[in-house]
């Protein structure tokens, strides 16, 4: 995985939820893009799971990011209306 790839799946216009997959087989969900924070070098990502919980990730040893279909909300969010 390349910070580009990551950097792009994070400013996706709309955000499309996803799952960071690394190669020691841990999964990391970002349901929004402020789950997760790409250091300015592209080499380190912060992946928070709640306020106060992160783990932080060497980029390069992430394998693949999975889209889900869920559409992005924070919580407390209002659900928007589909017509």
């Amino acid at each position: 995985m390349t910070a580009q790839e990551l950097r792009a799946a994070l400013r996706a216009t709309p955000f499309r939820p996803f799952t960071a997959r690394m190669a020691d087989g841990r999964a990391f969900e970002v349901n929004h893009p402020d789950f997760l924070l790409l250091a300015p070098s592209g080499r380190t990502a912060f992946a928070f799971a709640s306020l106060d919980e992160f783990s932080i990730l060497d980029v390069m040893l992430m394998t693949e990011v999975e889209f889900s279909r869920q559409s992005a909300r924070l919580p407390g969010d209002a659900p928007s209306s589909q017509a």
